[in-house]
C-alpha cells in the first residue's frame, strides 16, 4: 500500500464517527427518495448538527434545490452531491503551506488553546520540513508549562531538529528573539516558535503576543511570516470563538485542525472555513508522527459523508 493510500484509510477511519452520524441523517431523511422541501429542511438540520454550520448547510441545500429538487434521489447520490459541495466551499481554502524563499529563516508562530494539540503539531511539522531537506529550529516558548517544554524537546530529538529553551516561567519574547538570532546564525530555513495559550486571561495573553510580534520584527520587519493556529476539532462550534479570539489578539494566516478522528464532529471544519475563509494548510488525525498531512478538500469532503477518498494526486 502506498504512503497516500495509508494516509486516504487513516483519514476515512479518523472521520468515521462524523460521516456515521451524517450517514444514519442521510438514510432516515432519504428513505422516502424525493427530494422535496421537508426532505431539504431535515438535511440543513442535519448538517448544522453535524457541525458544519449554518451558513454551509443552507448553501448545500440551496444547491441541491437548484439542481434535484423534487427529483428521486438514491442516499449515495446525497452523499456524492453532498460531497461536491463541501469540497467546493472548501477548495478556497485548501491552500499548501509556501515557503518564500526569500525569507531565511521562515518564522512560523504557533498560537492555540492549550490542549488543542499545539505542541505536538510543532514537532509533526519539524518532522514534516526536516523530511523536506529543511533545517528546522524549534523555539520552546510557552515557558510556564514544563510538559510542553519536555515534549517539544523529545519532538526535536525525533526531527533532528534543535529545540531552544527558557528558565521555567521565563520571558518568551526573550526566548522568541534570542531563537530568531539563532536561526539566522546557523542558516536555518524554519524557524517554528510554540506560544502560551492561557485563555482564561486574554489581556496577559494579547500582551505576551504582540510583544513577541516587536521583538521578532525588531530583526526582520516582516516577521513572522507566517501564524498558524491550531484548533481541536473536538471542541466543535466552540473553536469559532477561539478563531475569533486569536485573530482580533495578533492576526490569524493560517488554521490547522487537529484531533478531526477524536469526535463527531469533524465536520466543524468546514463551517471554520467557510465562515472565515482563512487558509488551511494541513490537518491531523491521530497521535503518530505521520498524523499530519497537507489539506485536500476532496478527501476530506468525502470521508466527511462515508465515501471512499479519491487516490489521485
Amino acid at each position: 500500500m502506498s504512503e497516500r493510500s495509508s494516509w486516504l484509510g487513516r483519514l476515512k477511519t479518523g472521520l468515521a464517527r462524523s460521516s456515521g452520524r451524517i450517514g444514519e441523517g442521510i438514510s432516515v431523511i432519504f428513505a422516502r427518495r424525493r427530494l422535496d422541501d421537508q426532505a431539504l429542511a431535515e438535511l440543513e438540520e442535519l448538517l448544522i448538527s453535524a457541525d458544519l454550520g449554518v451558513g454551509l448547510a443552507r448553501e448545500v441545500t440551496d444547491r441541491l434545490r437548484g439542481t434535484r429538487f423534487n427529483q428521486e434521489v438514491t442516499q449515495e447520490e446525497i452523499r456524492a452531491a453532498l460531497a461536491e459541495e463541501v469540497t467546493k466551499s472548501l477548495d478556497l481554502v485548501a491552500k499548501p503551506f509556501r515557503f518564500d524563499p526569500a525569507h531565511k529563516p521562515t518564522v512560523i508562530l504557533v498560537i492555540g488553546v492549550n490542549g488543542s494539540g499545539k505542541t505536538t503539531t510543532i514537532g509533526k511539522l519539524a518532522k514534516l520540513y526536516r523530511e523536506e531537506g529543511r533545517q528546522v529550529v524549534i523555539a520552546a516558548g510557552d515557558t510556564f508549562r514544563a510538559a510542553a517544554v519536555e515534549q517539544l524537546k523529545i519532538w526535536g530529538e525525533l526531527a533532528g531538529a534543535p529545540v531552544l529553551t527558557a528558565p521555567p516561567g521565563g520571558d518568551s519574547a526573550g526566548l522568541a528573539y534570542d531563537a530568531f538570532a539563532a536561526a539566522k546564525r546557523q542558516d536555518a530555513d524554519v524557524l517554528l516558535i510554540d506560544t502560551a495559550g492561557r485563555l482564561h486571561n486574554k489581556a496577559d495573553l494579547m500582551a505576551e503576543l504582540q510583544k513577541i510580534l516587536r521583538v521578532l520584527r525588531k530583526l526582520d520587519a516582516s516577521a513572522p511570516h507566517s501564524i498558524l493556529l491550531i484548533l481541536d476539532a473536538t471542541v466543535g462550534q466552540s473553536a469559532i470563538q477561539q478563531v475569533e479570539t486569536f485573530r482580533d489578539l495578533v492576526g490569524v494566516t493560517g488554521m490547522i485542525v487537529t484531533k478531526l478522528d477524536g469526535s463527531a464532529r469533524g465536520g466543524v471544519l468546514a463551517a471554520l472555513a467557510e465562515k472565515f475563509g482563512i487558509p488551511v494548510p494541513y490537518i491531523g488525525i491521530g497521535e503518530a508522527v505521520d498524523d499530519l498531512r497537507p489539506f485536500r478538500a476532496a478527501d476530506y469532503a468525502r470521508s466527511l459523508v462515508g465515501l471512499n477518498p479519491t487516490n489521485d494526486g
